[in-house]
């Protein structure tokens, strides 16, 4: 995907943030904002979410073999 860049303006002691968890996450100040935008727009939750479901479908079968049908919802 192609990137764009954007100059935004913060006081210090929010860039000094910025710079110390980005560091503390080994990852670019850039990186780092961008996975804060993502998670705020819910695209990494969204992401998340599909996957944890595609799992489920995958090994639905495993999980009703271990722990039965009544945990499944069903009687």
């Amino acid at each position: 995907m192609a990137k764009t860049q954007l100059n935004v303006r913060v006081d210090e002691n929010t860039a000094r943030a910025a710079r110390e968890r980005a560091l503390a996450r080994g990852m670019s100040v850039n990186r780092y904002i961008e996975e804060l935008v993502k998670q705020d727009a819910g695209e990494i939750g969204h992401t998340f979410v599909e996957a944890a479901a595609d799992f489920m479908k995958q090994y639905e079968s495993v999980f009703a073999e271990e722990f039965g049908a009544e945990r499944e919802g069903r009687r």
